[in-house]
């Protein structure tokens, strides 16, 4: 008898609901659930502080982004129905911390005009400025008379050149009106000093801020002797322009910049989004573009080369090596991996030894077979170096790789070739070489990328020297686009410039993701040619 199609809904039903009962996760033990719940009340507390410090620095997206990820969080390891979900949280939390963000961040910067001179926020700026005071020619003389009490706090009591007296104690900054009597000797168990005795508290004193409405009365060295001090600038929010009190001249806002009609400007300036000018300069300043452009070209050359000859000199050692008849065949792989077992920090100083003009072993041998040049004061042969350097620390890797993908090659192919008479140069060429590819040309196109941003080598060797005469930015001729990139940011010498360093940074970015794209690509294409 054939069941009804009621029966069968039915029973698939069941078997469905059996199926999602099955695949519920476990009920949890009381330990468990305590662990959880301990584990999320820590994270709650810390990004509760994060994002409590991040308000009280003004930055509010920052904060909220903060708060976003931290309900996330708290979504995904207490809602059932995205279990799976939570293992895969925190590599997805550290993917937005470690890229994303950074990614963002650099893409925000690169739209500013953030560098030295405009690394503070307009406010900032405002604060910072209207913090200045100056003495006007006419300004007014104070005297002040210390008070002490048993306890080591001052009050003072200043008096202007008509009499009237001022408070100043410990409770606030203003000074208040006092009683234009005789001073008393004591106040409120504060003690009044006398002129020797004071000289022992000058330094202390001198630290106090006295302010009057918005401007300050300033201690003098003397004792007894105080000025008055007007706020230099003042800022008005409804115009948003910037006056100097001293001369009159009123400053506005132009690009970060307060600046005066005569084109005088304040200094320090302010960061704000000029939009895609960091850009504009790559592509179109003179004194940027053409250094930009040589680096760029030096970098593809770099790093074109140095996978060359480590991808030649190590499958050279490779097919050596492979030789089952070559005696003593271990021993001279463990040697050749030497290389690859020190740190490149240490290599590439020893070598910058090595090369040295005056007293390198290497520099005085090669002298003496008629190969003289200075290996870091001349541009070509500082780039010879630099390959030369990077020759020796990734032929090691290179052996390696292929010592392994020459492994998987099948001995018959090499019997059928030689059956048919292919002489050793044609069977690396039409066997070897291609099945060898198969393997490693993903990886060949990873190490391109690699030294794309090998900043270390670039670095220890000559600090990207020697330097590119008649340009405006702080380029060598042996600098890749990485090393560029921190120069202009952070050691250029003639101010860090974090917007065109993001720019340029960004160039990087979309560089190394084609050649990943395509790293992509060609690893398909392989794969079906296998």
């Amino acid at each position: 008898m054939q069941p009804t199609q009621s029966e069968v809904r039915s029973s698939n039903s069941s078997n469905d609901g059996g199926a999602r009962r099955s695949r519920r996760r476990p009920s949890l033990s009381l330990a468990s659930v305590a662990v959880r719940l301990g584990g999320l009340m820590l994270i709650d507390a810390v990004a509760i502080w994060f994002i409590y410090a991040l308000i009280g620095n003004g930055v509010w997206p920052a904060a909220v982004v903060v708060l976003i990820v931290t309900a996330l969080i708290n979504w995904v390891y207490l809602d059932d129905r995205i279990y799976p979900i939570r293992w895969l949280t925190p590599g997805l939390l550290l993917m937005l911390l470690m890229v994303i963000y950074p990614l963002v961040f650099t893409l925000y910067i690169a739209l500013t005009n953030y560098s030295d001179g405009h690394i503070l926020t307009k406010q900032e700026v405002v604060n910072r400025l209207q913090g200045q005071y100056y003495e006007p020619a006419d300004t007014v003389a104070y005297k002040w008379t210390a008070y002490r009490n048993p306890e080591g706090k001052f009050l003072l009591i200043f008096e202007d050149p008509q009499g009237n007296k001022f408070l100043r104690d410990e409770t606030g900054e203003e000074v208040k009106p006092f009683d234009n009597g005789p001073l008393p000797e004591n106040i409120n168990g504060y003690q009044k000093l006398e002129r020797l005795a004071t000289t022992r508290y000058v330094g202390e004193l001198k630290t106090w801020v006295v302010t009057q409405g918005p401007n300050l009365i300033r201690l003098g060295d003397s004792v007894g002797v105080a000025s008055y001090a007007v706020r230099k600038y003042t800022f008005d929010p409804a115009t948003d322009n910037l006056t100097d009190n001293e001369t009159g001249v009123v400053y506005t806002p132009v690009r970060g910049t307060f600046t005066a009609p005569d084109g005088k400007t304040i200094s320090p300036g302010f960061n704000v989004v000029v939009g895609f000018e960091n850009y504009s300069k790559v592509l179109t300043d003179p004194n940027i573009r053409g250094p930009f452009l040589g680096v760029f070209l030096w970098t593809i050359i770099f790093a074109f080369l140095s996978v060359l000859f480590t991808f030649a000199v190590g499958l050279g050692l490779a097919l050596v090596l492979n030789d089952p008849k070559l005696p003593f065949r271990a021993f001279f792989r463990s040697v050749m991996i030497i290389p690859y077992t020190i740190p490149a920090v240490i290599s590439v100083l020893i070598w910058v030894g090595l090369l040295n003009p005056i007293y390198g072993q290497a520099s005085r041998l090669l002298e003496s077979v008629g190969i003289d040049g200075d290996w870091f004061a001349d541009g070509t042969w500082a780039k010879a170096g630099i390959l030369l350097v990077q020759t020796w620390l990734g032929f090691p890797y290179m052996m390696l790789l292929c010592l392994g993908a020459l492994q998987s090659i099948p001995t018959d192919m090499y019997e059928a070739a030689d059956i048919d008479g292919a002489s050793p140069w044609t069977k690396f060429r039409s066997l070897t070489l291609p099945l060898l590819l198969v393997a490693i040309a993903p990886l060949l196109i990873g190490s391109f990328a690699f030294n794309f941003n090998n900043f270390a080598v670039i670095e220890l060797y000559a600090q990207g020297g020697p330097p590119i005469t008649g340009v405006s930015t702080p380029a060598g001729q042996t600098d890749i686009l990485i090393s560029y990139t921190y120069r202009l940011a952070f050691a250029g010498g003639q101010g860090a410039d974090y917007g065109l360093a993001s720019a340029i940074a960004l160039f990087i970015f979309v560089i190394i993701a084609s050649l990943t794209a395509f790293n992509f690509r060609y690893t398909r294409q392989l794969e079906e040619l296998t």
